[in-house]
This record gives structure tokens, C-alpha cells and sequence, in this order.
């Protein structure tokens, strides 16, 4: 009869190496969680992080700070946080343009933004709003398309930032209608309202959250919104499709995703946490005064939602020719 030895031994040192990644899942959070926005203040994912991160810092028992890392259209913030420890420590408020939109915009990225990250949870989405800077001589769709007929290559639209869903509505609104409009890109969604308003740039595809206390206070005009039906908050804006701009739609959303690698036993705590936010009270009434709505779901909800980004977007960052090296 053959001894036992060795399959205990086995047995043991497997239990040994796999013993602390199971204590550490079933002890996390111990410590602050880092909250990564891609993107700089004041725009709609720093919002929804910002809102996000308070009721999960009610429910994981840990603080969760948001950490701003704007630049290079989101990738700066995604990269640090596709290459950190997956420990669950570091995650970050992905967007769905950072999915659907970046692979094939970016010539050249250290990352893989649908390898490297691992879904958690879709919080929110929304649809764009046509604003324009007040001085525009335009009060509809049809009147901003004639105008920019009349001046091709005089006005500049402005962006979040190259491959952002606010950058493609853009590209979109060119090539249905067959435009010449400047695309002039910022660090966020934050400083390119402030140049909107300022009159540096003249008209945006801004994420409604983001626009909507500019244009209800008259300091920028609202042509149209850009999703499938209206949008709650601005019900008396039409669509683009209404405006007269047959398959124009856009919108964005934002979820959480952890650097891949990161336990499902955390990404699974992580889930239910979100959940939870997702359905507190406080950030429901926040999000929908805003204009966000609520999505929630399974991390195989967002993996499958990135999906459906990938097939939307590619072909018209491929139409439209735009690169970024």
C-alpha cells in the first residue's frame, strides 16, 4: 500500500497558498479604498464618483476617497488602476466610452481597457445635451446646421476629451450631417463648460449632469438631447432624431471596474456594496434631479453592456477617421 504522505503534503500547501487570499477576501475592506475618476472635477463621472463613494463608504465601513487622475482622455486614470494591486484597494468609475471608444481611437495604449480592468457594477447612464454658448445665433438643430454651413470651419465644438462619448456625439453630428466643425479637446468635461460659457468654443455635447445648472441658469442654450426619448429632467428639449437627424443617439454610462486579477470574492463584495448605493435613498433622488438614470446590475451585466459599446462605437471612431497617438 502506497503512504498518503505526499497527497497530504500536497493538500496542505495548497491549502497554505490559498489561505491567505481567502482571509483577505473575508476581511475586506481593512482600509481606505481608493476611488480613481479618470477625468477632472466638476464633470459627470467625478459627480456620480463623488455620490457613489459616500454611500459606499456607509456600507463597506472603510473610507472611500476619490482620487482625480485626468488626461489622455481617461487612459491616464484607467491605466493606473488596470496596473495597481488587485486587492481591491484601487478601482476606478469607469466610463463606457473608455470601453467602446478607446481601443479603437488610441493608437498606442499601455493598457487594455477590456483585459485589464474587471467589471463590478453599471451605477448610472444618461443622455448628451446640445448646448451652446448664449452669443450662438441659433435657437434649434436646423438653425446651428445652417449656421455652420454658412461658416464651414469657423465654429469649434468642445470635448471632455478625445474618445469620450462627448467627443464622438460630436464626430457623429459631422459625419450624419456632413459638418466642418473644429473639435477642440479639454481635460474634462469641467474646464471645457467653463470655455462654453466663456466663449471660447461655441456649442458641446455635454453629459446632461454636468450642463443642466448652466443651461436652467441661461448661461449656455439647450438645443437637443441625445438619447432614444427625452430626457426626464429636460422634457421640453426634443431629440436629435426629433430635431430632424435621423440615427443620431448617444449616451454615456459609468460603473465601477477593478484592475484584473482581483479576487471574485472581493469584486462579488464589491457588487453587493454597490447595490446598495445604488439603491440608497439619497443617491437615487441626487442622480435623477440630475438627470442620471439608475442601472445597478451584476458584474456580467456591465461585461455585457461593454459588449454592446464595443459593436456601437468602433465603426463610427473607424467612419470618422480620428486618431490619437
Amino acid at each position: 500500500m502506497k503512504s498518503s504522505a505526499p497527497l497530504a503534503l500536497a493538500a496542505t500547501l495548497a491549502l497554505a497558498v490559498f489561505a491567505p487570499q481567502h482571509a483577505q477576501a473575508q476581511a475586506y475592506p481593512n482600509k481606505t479604498v481608493r476611488l480613481v475618476v479618470p477625468y477632472a472635477p466638476g464633470g459627470a463621472t467625478d459627480i456620480i464618483a463623488r455620490a457613489a463613494a459616500i454611500e459606499l463608504t456607509k456600507s463597506l465601513g472603510q473610507p472611500v476617497v476619490v482620487d482625480n487622475r485626468a488626461g489622455a482622455g481617461g487612459n491616464l486614470g484607467a491605466d493606473m488602476v488596470a496596473k495597481a494591486a488587485p486587492d481591491g484597494y484601487t478601482m476606478v468609475m469607469s466610463a463606457n466610452s473608455l470601453h467602446g471608444i478607446t481601443p479603437f481611437l488610441y493608437t498606442k495604449l499601455s493598457y487594455d481597457p477590456n483585459k485589464d480592468l474587471a467589471p463590478v457594477i453599471v451605477f448610472a447612464s444618461f443622455a448628451n445635451v446640445l448646448a451652446l454658448h448664449p452669443g450662438v445665433k441659433a435657437n434649434s438643430v436646423k438653425e446651428l446646421v445652417a449656421l455652420i454651413k454658412a461658416q464651414p470651419g469657423k465654429l469649434s465644438y468642445a470635448s471632455s476629451g478625445s474618445g469620450s462619448t462627448i467627443h464622438m456625439s460630436g464626430e457623429m453630428f459631422k459625419q450624419l450631417l456632413g459638418l466642418d466643425i473644429t473639435h477642440i479637446p479639454y481635460k474634462g468635461s469641467g474646464p471645457a463648460v467653463s470655455d462654453l460659457m466663456g466663449g471660447q468654443v461655441q456649442m458641446m455635447f455635454d453629459n446632461i449632469p454636468s450642463a443642466i445648472s448652466h443651461i436652467r441658469s441661461g448661461k449656455l442654450r439647450a438645443l437637443a438631447t441625445t438619447g432614444p426619448k427625452r430626457a426626464a429632467v429636460l422634457p421640453e428639449l426634443p431629440t436629435m432624431i426629433e430635431s430632424g437627424v435621423p440615427g443620431f443617439e448617444s449616451t454615456a454610462w459609468f460603473g465601477l471596474a477593478m484592475p484584473a486579477g482581483t479576487p471574485k470574492e472581493i469584486i462579488a463584495r464589491m457588487n453587493a456594496d454597490g447595490q446598495k448605493a445604488a439603491r440608497a435613498p439619497e443617491f437615487v433622488k441626487r442622480m435623477n434631479d440630475l438627470g442620471y438614470e439608475i442601472i445597478g446590475g451584476t458584474p456580467a451585466q456591465m461585461a455585457a453592456m461593454i459588449q454592446d459599446e464595443i459593436k456601437r462605437w468602433g465603426p463610427i471612431v473607424k467612419a470618422s477617421g480620428a486618431k490619437v497617438d
